[in-house]
């Protein structure tokens, strides 16, 4: 397989994705995805995805942070590969995708990919969290990484270099913490949702297993199957629900796009 980087992005959620060689490196050297990711001396990105194919209907993705370290699972992420595999490799629309989640099947529409998730690992919980003296409620739920969705009212308001910190480190969450997920309800029933992510550690403008914590928490209090989720990108994904919520297995769709064909210069990774 040629050895290449693609620049791609899910409803603002963006990667470095390689594939040949280029995965083997994202996938074994932090250092490589640290430089590549940082958006001051790099190309920019909030993690890198390493596409490996497997068969003709399957293809290996591992994730990393822009941080370099490693995580289970990335669903925007997860969502771009699949539309690479098709757009790039001939793949077929329906393709399925190992993550260290588990194997996730993915359909491939155009610019729209839907994958089928399995059910959150463990069963939603409320920690009661206490920050400055302060309780907060969270639901803690686990959909291939931890997630802490947290309902407020005034979203654009809230201060999340402040406010998430605490929450996504805090002691009850040892070792790893988790990402955390702001979400508040317009009149018309759709959810907006800011997301605080790990090894980021800062705001994203998608957090794709995020939006799916946080509509199965949404659907699970609404008695609803369906619902519309929109995170800081503006862009409009959809989480339904394959069984009764907030612990089910769910179908979450939405944009990916390849955004551009990258070709590092040696003044880039000169040293690593």
């Amino acid at each position: 397989m040629t050895s290449r980087l693609f620049k791609v992005e899910g409803a603002g959620n963006d990667f470095v994705l390689g594939i040949g060689e280029w995965a083997a490196r994202l996938e074994d050297s932090p250092e490589v995805v640290r430089r590549l990711c940082d958006r001051r001396r790099g190309i920019g990105a909030d993690g890198v995805l390493a596409l490996t194919v497997e068969s003709e209907q399957s293809i290996r993705l591992a994730y990393r942070n822009a941080d370099g370290g490693d995580a289970a699972f990335c669903a925007n992420g997860t969502r771009c590969a699949a539309r690479v595999a098709c757009e790039r490799f001939g793949f077929g629309p329906r393709i399925v995708i190992d993550t260290g989640w588990g194997a996730i099947p993915a359909t491939v529409e155009g610019a729209s990919v839907a994958l089928d998730l399995p059910s959150p690992q463990t069963p939603a919980t409320q920690p009661e969290i206490r920050i400055h003296g302060s309780a907060v409620v969270p639901w803690l739920l686990q959909v291939g990484v931890p997630h802490l969705v947290v309902a407020v009212d005034g979203l654009d308001e809230v201060d999340l270099f402040s406010t998430a910190p605490p929450l996504r480190n805090h002691p009850s969450l040892v070792p790893a913490g988790a990402n955390v997920n702001f979400y508040e309800a317009d009149a018309d029933g759709l959810v907006r949702v800011r997301s605080w992510e790990r090894g980021v550690e800062g705001e994203t403008l998608s957090c794709g297993s995020g939006l799916v914590a946080v509509a199965l928490i949404v659907m699970a209090e609404r008695g609803e199957r369906q619902i519309a989720v929109r995170p800081r990108s503006g862009d409009v994904l959809t989480v339904e629900a394959l069984g009764n919520p907030p612990v089910c297995p769910t179908r979450f769709t939405g944009p990916a796009r390849i955004v551009a064909t990258i070709d590092p210069d040696d003044d880039l990774l000169r040293g690593i």
